[in-house]
């Protein structure tokens, strides 16, 4: 479950601005997901290209070898929304489940 999160995650980060891999973890991590390792999110990553979702791009860096970009595709862009649509009605359920059954 935490694995289709962050994608969705990732896609609405990318959608902001092209982003490289690590500069992806500590956004995520400036977010409160600070569990996601490099590890598990250049596979993700990978996984997103793959299905054409996003788009990588080796850029030079000032700051030693070049890095990998990553933009959005209109293919990303119509899954994003279809994920947030999914989302907010999953984030709505689970939110007023745990309001009753702290009320109860």
């Amino acid at each position: 479950m935490l694995k289709g999160l962050l994608e969705g995650c990732i896609l609405k980060i990318i959608q902001k601005k092209t982003v490289y891999g690590y500069e992806m973890i500590t956004l995520l991590s400036e977010y409160g997901l600070n569990m996601v390792s490099e590890g598990s999110i250049y596979p993700i990553l990978l996984k997103l290209q793959k299905k054409q979702l996003i788009i990588g791009e080796m850029r030079p860096s000032s700051e030693g070898p070049k890095r990998k970009y990553y933009s959005l595709t209109a293919t990303g862009a119509d899954y994003l929304k279809q994920f947030e649509q999914q989302w907010s009605l999953i984030s709505t359920g689970v939110q007023t489940i745990m309001q009753k059954e702290n009320e109860g």
